[in-house]
């Protein structure tokens, strides 16, 4: 077996970058989506920048795939936990209560975290590993942002 090259990514590799891709864009329309829908300046803001580090994520991901020769994912999935999770949100910003969206926005946050730790450990030695290793770090940023901002919300 040849050593993995970040142009020469096994088949393995190449389907679970395709995975977090895919929960990139989910993440990245659910926080657009949401943001349009708040009365909060703060959240609006910070909803609107993860979304975009998150399509950023994407992006960078889908050159990888296309590097290798194979054609990235660009579109999320419906069937996608993290898709419904948002659609839970969507939901829930009728009452407009900012507390209860950063519940539904932590627990999209917790799916795409566990997604990142998934693909470390089924990928570990990966040429590509210090690009996931770094993405998993910022979506870890991300989620412990929104968790703390949850809490802060409790008690206003």
């Amino acid at each position: 077996m040849s050593l993995e090259t970040k142009t020469d990514l096994n088949q393995t590799t190449i389907d679970k970058i395709q995975k977090l891709i895919r929960a990139n864009i989910d993440s990245y329309n659910g926080f657009h989506e949401s943001a349009e829908e708040l009365n909060d300046a703060e959240l609006t803001a910070l909803f609107k920048k993860l979304g975009d580090q998150r399509s950023a994520m994407a992006t960078q991901l889908q050159e990888f795939v296309e590097f290798n020769g194979k054609e990235a994912e660009d579109d999320g999935s419906v069937a996608a936990k993290t898709h419904r999770i948002w659609i839970n949100i969507r939901g829930k910003l009728n009452g407009g209560d900012p507390h209860v969206i950063l519940i539904e926005a932590e627990r999209g946050e917790d799916h795409i975290k566990e997604a990142y730790e998934e693909v470390l450990k089924e990928t570990a030695g990966s040429a590509i590993n210090d690009v996931l290793t770094k993405q998993y770090a910022e979506v870890k940023a991300g989620h412990d942002k929104i968790r703390d901002l949850r809490d802060a919300y409790k008690n206003r």
